[in-house]
């Protein structure tokens, strides 16, 4: 969307930055933490208008608005007119009560959803009492100091103060879809658009490359989009497909159901002589008794209650269809770095060009320990050596290490810090390197580039230093022809670094041959001097091992993509039990041209790929879709974005992932760690599961209940229920159980089985078979119960009470029988589902309550029955348990376990979802 000039009231763009600080009262310098926080008192949060909460009273009308809520009113209104004011009266409290039922559900998952949203935020690095800091975004104010990089959503509008590459993606705004290039020396007037303003960034924008530092000038709502935000926030987001392709096919179930119970009013009328209005009122009741039209709120139930384990795990769930996306992967294509690494890297190896090694002491981040060769400190000359190499990486570097109130506190890339943190074991520090050598420019690290540098002023020339890939930066040294220190030797020490699996960077400098114009971007570095090797370990996530096991138990092809080099991406993989030669590690290099069958075929045989590049995984995962799979990637970088959306579910890191990369998945990972994604399947199988069950549970009993009256019809009997009946025992009794069910914890290890196939139907063989097994058992067995008692010369109202107790007896066992499709009821003990077992009592108890309350007996025609009648039928309802138990046996004798998916259809054809 663009915006016009006249959109932005404050012309921020036009001013100096001398008025801007005036206007402010601000500096460069950034603000104090008691003056951020009083701007905050007076400005409000930095947050964008939200549409308001939806209430209490909006979500409960919202339960009316169904097509069978209008057929039951339409049935409530015809039953008041021709003076049937008991059936119109419970018509409409089972509308109120399924009303507060459904209103209570989604209330819980509004609730649920706001809460989850709160634990994506965004982040923003400012500078607070002339130390930089991460702070959440909402805490921005006026006059802050923030500092950009790539990868990051701009916070708030801010004037640039300086700008090193700065490329912002501003589509979002202008509809532009080219990056702008910043400069924070441009200069315009009142009249510049949007997108020509150089010297500025907006909220919400996305920075793609290069870094820059500014000035807050507008927060929240004041700000560019926050103008825009109240057309954003009046529309309404969509339903996650699977909800919308489970309300689909109950629509074709209600539209079957529809016809079928017309013609059941036709065959009562015509055949059997029934009055014309009871007909009527009963086709209604049988059709909504049929259709299972609390199915959507199972299903957004067991999603919603599937998301909050996945939270409590340590998965975001940031859209609902993901849940059960997530269970049904068959590919995880997961980075090394922070994900199946710990993601803190320590320098433990330094080399320097004559040969010498050192090994460097300490774990972590923290600057705790020394540099010995051999066991002893570095002889003079060397430590001469090492200190120089100690200050290039110091130098060359984004990083911040400092010691605070006894503690030491980190902020930026782990590699970074990692060199902070030798630098302070050497003797320097940041600080102190910056104030002997002044920086003036810099080339920041970008994956694609591989390298970085810094330049600095020293004495009376320009020095510049650099670190990166042994590749890339060895190709810029002064090249001797032959000896130790020739390139191919070099490199082929940091092949024999990289084997012992160490992450190899090279450190060196130079000088730049410049007049103190750099130019803009500075050139890259040649002829530089090569200072020596480092090598760091970043060591293995606890628990990651047996997460990677437990993945490809579960059927999960897991593949590591590193931008690593490939003898340190074997060494990891090694560790991992994902490879063991060379010959199952693929090169970028060796994708390069790979079409897309030669990519399927590498596919095909390696789980680890090495110094890929962004745009190479993006093939891999296309590949890998080409194949079948359904690909789950993780990234973090704004470079995964477009992996992340092309892949079936995007995970992204929270705690050192971009918001670029958030914003690209469905899913978060709050800690980084492989395992939890495994947990996350593991939840999300469990989610489908549960919807399998809900939907087994509402359609053979609908199902039964119409077997049930068709045969009673065709065999010339009187109805076996009456319409309040049978809305009785759907949207009381079972609608208190579906929704338990979709609580359900998971049944065994659902990891010990393979991924079902992403095109199997919901709704498939299994399910049909078992479902007509249980429609048959409760309509035959219901209708020779039906023709005994009124054999036994009861009267209708009394054969109609106790054929109602049967089925809702029926409806008690049935719910024992959906919580496995596999495994044996009494095999599962009901005190594993306190919720399920709690909703099934207060359905028995509901209905035994109608049995005996005079008013509930005037509507229902119930009565309290004898203790040998309650066992009789109670004895009859078992035999819906004995029936699915031998198909139990029936599908394991057909099918073991083991040779399909537990529970799917042993096709492998791949039939398309309902």
């Amino acid at each position: 969307m663009a915006v016009s000039a006249s959109t932005d009231t404050e012309s921020w763009y036009s001013r100096g930055l001398s008025q801007i600080y005036d206007s402010l009262d601000a500096d460069s310098d950034g603000l104090s933490t008691e003056e951020a926080e009083s701007r905050r008192s007076e400005h409000g949060p930095n947050r964008l208008p939200k549409a308001k909460p939806v209430t209490v009273w909006q979500i409960f009308l919202r339960q009316f608005k169904n097509p069978l809520i209008y057929i039951l009113a339409i049935a409530a209104i015809v039953s008041f007119a021709i003076g049937e004011e008991t059936d119109a009266g419970f018509i409409a409290l089972v509308l109120l009560i399924n009303a507060l039922v459904g209103g209570i559900q989604e209330w819980r998952a509004e609730r649920s959803s706001q809460a989850l949203q709160q634990l994506v935020r965004t982040r923003a690095t400012v500078i607070r009492d002339g130390e930089t800091r991460d702070i959440d975004g909402e805490d921005v104010v006026p006059g802050d100091v923030v500092l950009l990089e790539s990868g990051y959503r701009v916070p708030a509008d801010i004037r640039l103060v300086s700008t090193h590459g700065l490329e912002i993606d501003e589509s979002a705004l202008t509809g532009e879809s080219a990056p702008v290039l910043k400069d924070e020396e441009w200069a315009g007037d009142d009249r510049a658009s949007l997108g020509d303003r150089r010297n500025m960034a907006y909220a919400g924008t996305v920075v793609n490359r290069g870094r820059g530092r500014g000035i807050v000038v507008e927060t929240g709502a004041d700000t560019v989009v926050g103008r825009l935000a109240e057309d954003v926030t009046a529309v309404e987001g969509g339903q996650p497909p699977l909800v919308t392709r489970m309300e689909r096919f109950t629509r074709i179930v209600g539209l079957v159901v529809l016809v079928a119970a017309a013609l059941t009013a036709l065959l009562g009328i015509f055949v059997q002589q029934y009055d014309a209005v009871e007909m009527f009122l009963f086709a209604v009741a049988l059709a909504v008794s049929a259709i299972p039209e609390g199915l959507p709120v199972g299903i957004t139930v067991a999603l919603g209650v599937a998301s909050r384990r996945m939270a409590k795990v340590g998965v975001i769930v940031r859209r609902l269809v993901a849940v059960e996306g997530l269970g049904s992967c068959t590919m995880i294509a997961s980075d090394k770095t922070g994900t199946l690494t710990a993601n803190e890297l320590t320098v433990k190896q330094v080399q320097l060009p004559d040969g010498s090694t050192f090994e460097v002491t300490g774990e972590g981040y923290a600057p705790e320990g020394n540099i010995l060769q051999d066991g002893h400190p570095p002889k003079p000359d060397l430590a001469d050596e090492l200190s120089r190499l100690a200050r290039a990486s110091v130098l060359c570097n984004e990083g911040h290490l400092s010691r605070r109130n006894d503690e030491w506190t980190w902020r930026g890339d782990p590699t970074d810090i990692a060199l902070l943190a030798l630098g302070r074991k050497l003797g320097w520090s940041r600080q102190s390197a910056l104030d002997a050598h002044p920086q003036i420019d810099e080339i920041p690290f970008e994956p694609e580039q591989r390298y970085a540098a810094t330049f600095h002023r020293t004495d009376d020339e320009t020095r510049v230093f650099v670190k990166g890939a042994p590749e890339r930066v060895l190709e810029m040294c002064a090249d001797a022809s032959e000896g130790e220190f020739s390139q191919p030797a070099l490199q082929q020490q940091a092949n024999e670094m990289a084997h012992n699996g160490y992450r190899v960077l090279v450190v060196a400098e130079g000088t730049v041959e410049t007049d103190g114009d750099l130019g803009q971007p500075p050139s890259e570095p040649t002829d530089l001097t090569f200072l020596g090797f480092l090598g760091l370990i970043d060591p293995l996530r606890t628990g990651v091992e047996e997460a990677i096991a437990s993945a490809q138990q579960a059927g999960i092809t897991v593949t590591m993509i590193t931008g690593d080099h490939p003898e340190t991406a074997l060494a990891i993989a090694r560790n991992l039990g994902l490879a063991e030669s060379s010959d199952e590690v693929t090169t970028g290099a060796e994708l390069m041209d790979a079409s897309q069958e030669k990519l399927e075929e590498i596919l095909e045989k390696t789980l680890v790929f090495a110094r890929v590049s962004p745009d190479q995984k993006l093939k891999i995962v296309e590949a890998a879709r080409g194949m079948g799979h359904y690909v789950a990637v993780t990234g973090d970088g704004v470079n995964d974005a477009p992996a992340l959306r092309q892949a079936n579910i995007g995970i992204a890191m929270g705690k050192m992932g971009t918001d670029v990369a958030r914003d690209a998945a469905e899913l978060v990972i709050s800690d980084d760690n492989f395992a939890t994604i495994v947990a996350g399947i593991e939840q999300g199988r469990v989610a489908f599961d549960n919807i399998r069950k809900v939907i087994f549970l509402l359609i053979s009993t609908g199902a039964g209940e119409v077997a049930l009256v068709l045969l009673s019809l065709a065999a010339g009997l009187p109805l076996p229920l009456v319409p309040v009946q049978i809305l009785w025992l759907n949207l009381v009794t079972n609608g208190i159980q579906d929704v338990a069910l979709a609580f359900e914890p998971k049944e065994g290890d659902v990891l010990n089985r393979p991924p079902r196939s992403p095109d199997e139907r919901i709704f498939n063989q299994i399910m049909i078979e078992r479902t007509l097994v249980a429609a048959l058992v409760i309509g035959v067995i219901g209708f020779g119960t039906f023709v005994w008692l009124l054999d036994q010369g009861l009267s209708e109202a009394a054969v109609r009470n106790h054929l109602l107790l049967l089925v809702v007896l029926f409806q008690m066992v049935n719910i024992g029988n959906a919580r496995s499709e596999t495994t044996s009821l009494f095999q599962l003990s009901p005190f594993r589902s306190p919720i399920l077992l709690t909703g099934t009592i207060t359905a028995f108890l509901v209905h035994l309550g109608a049995m005996y309350f005079p008013p509930a007996q005037a509507v229902l025609g119930t009565a309290p029955v004898a203790l040998e009648q309650w066992l009789v039928l109670g004895g009859i309802a078992l035999t819906i348990a004995v029936a699915i138990e031998l198909h139990k046996l029936s599908w394991k004798a057909r099918y073991p376990p083991r040779s399909e998916t537990e529970g799917q259809s042993p096709s492998k054809t791949h039939d398309k979802e309902v």
